[in-house]
């Protein structure tokens, strides 16, 4: 049997991140990080290797980064562990002894019990690579693919799939459209707009009911009778947390589902820690439970566990919920709270909006429009939620955002935020859509 002070069980974006974090906070520990894949994609890129990046080998986590931070790595499912004796079991009946222990398992897509769900070519998107080539490799041979699911997941996987090949794609989403959980409806209704111009067919406010074929699905079926002809079918409809290994242990589980963790991600049980997907987590604006599941927030909770697991540094203060996209050539991107959800949590709400160029002025090359939309708490004046759209640079701007409403900056204090503008790099400061937007909205208060 081995000693290690520090084992780390996971190595996507959680475990890397919390084995990086525990080496630079604990310099003299031993630390082994324990997984079971031999490669690990990154998990924000696995739709573009089906695309713009074309292969697997090209979108995989290095284990360089492991080397560099003198992190050992044990390959191999860890089967059992004793968290009175202290004592990890991996498959091939190898023993590894801890002082403290971080969980980060991760999550597993959402399968849904369909009828059918059981034939040959329907893919859920596990975090696998071997998995993931078996899907490039089917979908080679494709000609009729179908979706389910319009979230960030979906609409990535429907457009990349359409790159390089000659195929059909049919993207199924249950809500009136693509991305409406994340976005207000003036920018889903774009989202629809640039999927179907590039002859994505949508089935919007429809849900699929079953899987038609015999050994091999040949077709979806949704609610409403219609059957939509399939020789593939990609799942792309959420996850839920890696909890199995955790339950054996007798954790206590959270109300959203994950591993309880208060908010320096320790567990019920002594020197053990929870962070990443696996773990549970809050909502910043409300405290309810949450299931926001994103490799961001995973590393940032990895930051808090690999920080605190001698000395309490760090707490965290609950999921905000940041996203981005790209669509064809423009970008989606949004933090905290929506207009519909601000409503549902009983807040009184103040929007503001700019739009305008990301340049100045506007002949500048590489000028995009960029349009920003705040949300606000009319009483309290803070910062709820915002989204941006148009310029790539809203990948950016929405960082920002997510920052502002973290520190619950005011309309005055964005409107009077102190900018660094530029021709070649940003808006003009009389144009600043940031600003101009909480000024839209001050206006109004």
């Amino acid at each position: 049997m081995k000693n290690y002070d520090i084992i780390i069980v996971g190595g996507s974006a959680a475990g890397v991140t919390a084995a990086i974090t525990a080496r630079r906070y604990h310099k003299e520990k031993s630390i082994l990080l324990i997984r079971k894949e031999d490669k690990v994609p990154i998990p924000c890129g696995i739709p573009y290797v089906f695309g713009t990046v074309t292969g697997m080998e090209k979108n995989i986590i290095p284990d360089a980064v492991l080397d560099t931070n003198k992190v050992d790595l044990k390959v191999a499912e860890v089967v059992s562990i004793d968290s009175d004796e202290k004592i990890v079991t991996t498959v091939d009946n190898d023993d590894f002894r801890y002082e403290k222990l971080i969980l980060a398992t991760g999550s597993n897509p959402i399968i849904p019990p369909i009828d059918g769900i059981d034939k040959n070519n329907i893919f859920p998107i596990y975090k696998n690579v071997d998995h993931l080539g078996d899907i490039f490799k089917k979908l080679t041979n494709t000609k009729n693919l179908v979706v389910i699911g319009g979230g960030f997941i979906g609409v990535e996987f429907a457009e990349e799939c359409l790159k390089n090949r000659k195929i059909s794609v049919t993207l199924v989403e249950m809500l009136p459209g693509c991305l409406m959980t994340s976005f207000d409806k003036e920018i889903s209704d774009k989202v629809n707009d640039i999927l179907t111009s590039q002859n994505i067919s949508l089935k919007c406010n429809r849900s699929a009911k079953a899987f038609v074929g015999e050994e091999n699905v040949k077709g979806v079926k949704l609610e409403n009778g219609e059957v939509i002809d399939a020789d593939c079918v990609i799942l792309g409809i959420g996850a839920v947390p890696n909890i199995d290994l955790a339950k054996s242990m007798e954790l206590k589980m959270g109300p959203s589902g994950g591993i309880w963790v208060d908010k320096n991600m320790k567990t019920s049980a002594p020197d053990i820690f929870a962070c990443g997907d696996c773990a549970d987590s809050f909502s910043f604006f409300t405290g309810k439970p949450s299931k926001i599941r994103l490799a961001s927030t995973a590393a940032i909770q990895a930051r808090i566990a690999g920080a605190n697991l001698y000395n309490t540094r760090r707490a965290f203060n609950g999921t905000i919920g940041v996203f981005s996209t790209a669509l064809s050539d423009t970008a989606f991107a949004c933090a905290g709270l929506t207009e519909h959800a601000a409503k549902e949590e009983g807040y009184d709400i103040i929007t503001g909006e700019a739009e305008g160029p990301n340049r100045h002025p506007g002949a500048m090359p590489g000028m995009q429009q960029m349009k920003v939309k705040l949300i606000f708490d009319k009483c309290e004046k803070t910062l709820l939620g915002g989204q941006v759209s148009g310029a790539y640079s809203s990948g950016e701007v929405i960082n920002l955002i997510s920052s502002l409403i973290l520190s619950k900056s005011t309309a005055d204090d964005i409107a009077m935020f102190q900018l660094g503008t530029h021709p070649a790099l940003t808006a003009s400061p009389i144009a600043y859509q940031l600003v101009n937007a909480a000024e839209a909205a001050n206006v109004g208060m």
